[in-house]
């Protein structure tokens, strides 16, 4: 992909409690977001902590996600619900460069 696309990275602490539906509405959010007009992918990690990069070909297609009315529905769960606290963050991407043996290829990255 070419620089000069957006990175929105959502950081997040889970609450102990209700891990009920989190699973589907995780999925269901990225499988809406895929849909989405301007979206280009995302990538996943949880340790003690959740990090969620996604990726958007302009401002515009984050402000459409962000204000997509099952997202926002999600995003009202998720603060009565699942998460203790989270932070967003909005990069525009200047710069990218990959590593891969050869031959091993990179499941789960861009």
């Amino acid at each position: 992909m070419k620089a000069g696309y957006y990175a929105v990275i959502f950081t997040s602490k889970r609450t102990p409690a209700d891990e009920s539906g989190y699973s589907e509405m995780a999925q269901h959010m990225n499988d809406l977001a895929a849909r989405q007009p301007g979206f280009i992918g995302v990538e996943h990690a949880r340790e003690s902590i959740g990090i969620t990069v996604s990726y958007w070909e302009s401002l515009q297609s984050i402000s459409d996600w962000k204000t997509q009315t099952e997202h926002l529905l999600a995003q009202q769960k998720g603060r009565a619900s699942w998460y203790e606290a989270y932070h967003i963050r909005i990069c525009k991407v200047e710069r990218e460069y990959e590593f891969h043996k050869t031959g091993t290829g990179t499941p789960g990255l861009r």
